[in-house]
């Protein structure tokens, strides 16, 4: 760097001609010119000089510098670890489905064939109350559109970032296509949740559609209003205008909610699923159960093996968000993700047999809440991240971050509840429609 003693005829602040700096004038950093001498009265006046060189590099690759930081041991050491989970609750699965439930479904066909169907034990004697519907089943059908919607979102964001068609260079447009897919994927939130309620024999719904179309979206939208207020607050360029916040606004009730609307027409002029086996009028009293099959247990064990499949990814993402670092491997993410699902599935299938076997039903929610539990495991997770790697002293800061890990925890909630629930309901389906009962 130096000082210039540029020198013009007449100033034109709109087009500036410089008698010591023109197209003509090259190499003036090397002394072409007088210094600007220091003390002077004179008006100093500021240019700078660009100079472009051809690269080899081809452009899908200039942020391959700023992308490659990570180091891709971790990231491998990550799907290792998640891949031997998987690997631990598949063989799980591999010996109930194939030696225990094949075995149990043997004993009992032939158990029917010589009358000693009053000898049963076990998850068959169940079979006349385990579709039977649940307390707030209304509110499960919303849930779990909700989680649909969620997971073709996710789904389809990650296989656009996977194929690049997500770069950090656009600033914003990970985010802007998350939004863009969640409204238009409300098709399917309100189709999935108008199948399910339906099938609950529920009759109002238009209700449920406006519980499926509102519940998930207007309690993140009023946290992030809150959040975003307090940005506000604090005089911040990073608060959202109001210009912005209208716009999501017009989306959710100009695009979103219609659309779910329509799936939810789409799903009541199907056929009712009809379920395997029939429901007795009065539901069976289920035994005192041992300890550790007791709900709350039960769900807080469940969550764990699925949020040990990602927590080591996680670390990147929060790292990404947080200490402004470039999160790009979407590649390895989305393998962590699919063997999130895989996890889920098994790890609520293996749960969901064992609470069949003790003879308790009461499965819907509790299959929608064993695999939901790992959002908790999250939320405690970004507390410990918190207090071990941020140096946050303000109070709205803090609160903004909880406030946020709050949002994404809450949606992490939905998106591995409604895995863990469908893993369950095809399971519970399969093993009751593969017995003979009278």
């Amino acid at each position: 760097m130096s000082s210039i003693n540029h020198e013009y005829k007449e100033w034109d602040e709109k087009n500036p001609q410089l008698t010591t700096c023109n197209q003509n004038t090259k190499n003036i950093m090397q002394g072409s010119t007088v210094p600007q001498e220091v003390g002077t009265d004179k008006e100093v006046i500021f240019t700078y000089d660009v100079s472009f060189k051809e690269s080899d590099v081809k452009w899908a690759s200039r942020w391959d510098t700023y992308l490659l930081m990570n180091d891709d041991q971790i990231h491998w050491f990550s799907i290792i670890n998640s891949l031997m989970i998987v690997l631990f609750l598949s063989g799980m699965v591999a010996m109930i489905m194939m030696r225990t439930l094949y075995r149990d479904i043997a004993n009992y066909n032939q158990l029917e064939t010589q009358d000693e169907a009053q000898e049963e034990t076990g998850w068959k004697l169940l079979h006349g109350d385990v579709f039977r519907a649940p307390i707030n089943s209304g509110l499960l059908c919303v849930y779990v559109g909700t989680g649909v919607q969620v997971f073709a979102m996710t789904l389809v964001t990650m296989i656009f970032a996977v194929f690049g068609f997500l770069s950090p260079s656009n600033r914003g447009g990970l985010m802007t296509a998350m939004v863009l897919l969640w409204v238009f994927m409300g098709l399917f939130a309100g189709y999935t949740s108008a199948r399910l309620y339906k099938m609950f024999k529920g009759h109002e719904w238009k209700r449920n559609t406006l519980k499926t179309a509102v519940m998930f979206p207007g309690i993140l939208f009023a946290v992030f209003f809150v959040l975003n207020a307090l940005i506000w607050g604090e005089k911040s360029s990073g608060a959202v205008p109001f210009g912005t916040m209208f716009a999501l606004v017009c989306l959710w009730f100009g695009i979103s909610v219609p659309l779910v609307f329509v799936g939810s027409y789409l799903g009541f002029k199907k056929p009712v699923i009809e379920d395997p086996v029939k429901t007795n009028k009065i539901p069976r009293q289920i035994p005192e159960q041992a300890w550790y099959m007791k709900p709350a247990f039960s769900i807080l064990i469940g969550g764990i093996l699925p949020f040990g499949a990602v927590f080591i990814e996680l670390f990147f993402i929060l790292t990404s968000i947080w200490l402004n670092q470039f999160y790009y491997i979407f590649g390895f993410l989305f393998i962590v993700f699919v063997i999130l699902l895989i996890t889920c599935a098994e790890i609520t299938i293996v749960l969901c047999y064992f609470q069949l076997c003790s003879e308790d039903y009461h499965w819907w929610w509790r299959a929608y809440l064993t695999a939901g539990s790992s959002a908790l495991y999250l939320f405690l997770y970004s507390i410990f991240y918190f207090f071990t790697k941020l140096e946050i002293t303000k109070l709205v800061s803090g609160i903004l971050y909880f406030g946020y890990m709050l949002i994404g925890s809450y949606a992490f909630f939905v998106l591995t509840g409604t895995i863990g629930f469908y893993a369950c309901f095809w399971f519970v389906r399969k093993i009751y429609s593969s017995v003979k009962i009278d």
